[in-house]
């Protein structure tokens, strides 16, 4: 799944006990971890989706052609039947002309070779088309399945975002006042100097990702207009024409590994043992992710948790 739990650093002062700000970055963590699960079982229940419909349109097709063979038999055997209605020796006998009657005979005889064949092919098409049905049977489970856990995933980030909403509404003033700017973030950073990206690709979805400064935290949501961490590397890279998967523990593995000391700007950034966040490295130590609920699109420190990875796309 994909988790982008990024808390705000230096929320509340450090001379008291910040319980409750450690509260709401513990609870908007989890949401993070629950988001990354949702849009995990979201994605597969798209492809899954996708795969039912075209194996439905296939076993119409399998139908319809099913249909146009037992038709085509069924008018063969009329004819056979037809024509076959009177003893052989009979028909030779009240023949005027007994060598056109003989190479009937050997006419209908391959007609029935090739209905031999025909039929041949109607099974092996009825079985295909009977193995086709049990995909979609299986396929339909799966995405009842896939459909339960987005809806459980999205239960329990609903669960801790309300909860953590009402921690924030009971902190006194000044705290929550204090958290609230830590969640607005800093001004763009001194960017001058900074090295090429690693590629022209890493150099448009660089710029996709500055585009999106300011766009709203949304947990779920992969842009243009919200996003949430791996939606929004996913959204850049697209930008890029680069296909990365959904979740942030799949895109720390979308690339090449690289040590963080050599980090280039278009660099996807994890953070956590879990890979559960995920931003994009701009230079000179500087990321832009999409931080957490109630936080937007920003730049912030490379440091600014625990790195899990660095991945070269």
């Amino acid at each position: 799944g994909r988790s982008c739990g990024a808390a705000p650093a230096g929320a509340a002062p450090h001379d008291r006990p910040a319980d409750a700000k450690a509260e709401v970055d513990r609870l908007y963590e989890q949401a993070e971890k629950a988001t990354q699960e949702y849009d995990a079982a979201d994605e597969r229940a798209g492809k899954l989706r996708k795969e039912l419909a075209e194996t439905q349109d296939e076993v119409a097709r399998g139908q319809q052609r099913i249909n146009r063979m037992r038709q085509a038999l069924g008018m063969v055997a009329g004819a056979q039947y037809r024509s076959g209605g009177i003893d052989p020796s009979l028909t030779l006998m009240l023949s005027s002309d007994p060598d056109g009657y003989l190479d009937r005979i050997g006419t209908l005889e391959r007609i029935s070779a090739r209905q031999a064949d025909d039929l041949t092919d109607l099974q092996r098409a009825q079985r295909r088309l009977a193995q086709r049905r049990a995909e979609a049977r299986h396929t339909l489970a799966d995405l009842e399945s896939a459909r339960k856990a987005v809806a459980r995933h999205k239960r329990t980030v609903e669960a801790k975002l309300a909860k953590a909403r009402r921690v924030l509404a009971a902190m006194p003033t000044d705290e929550r006042a204090a958290y609230e700017r830590a969640s607005r973030g800093g001004e763009r950073p001194d960017l001058s100097g900074v090295g090429p990206a690693s590629s022209a690709r890493a150099a448009m979805a660089l710029a996709a990702a500055q585009s999106a400064i300011g766009k709203p935290y949304v947990w779920g949501a992969d842009g243009p207009s919200a996003f949430d961490c791996s939606g929004l590397m996913q959204w850049s890279y697209g930008k890029a024409g680069v296909s990365l998967p959904r979740t942030s523990q799949a895109q720390r593995v979308a690339g090449r590994r690289v040590p963080l000391s050599e980090a280039r700007p278009g660099d996807l950034v994890t953070y956590g043992s879990d890979a559960h966040h995920v931003a994009m490295y701009v230079g000179n130590g500087q990321v832009i992710h999409a931080p957490y609920p109630g936080a937007r699109v920003r730049y912030d420190p490379v440091g600014m948790m625990p790195v899990n990875s660095v991945t070269r796309v």
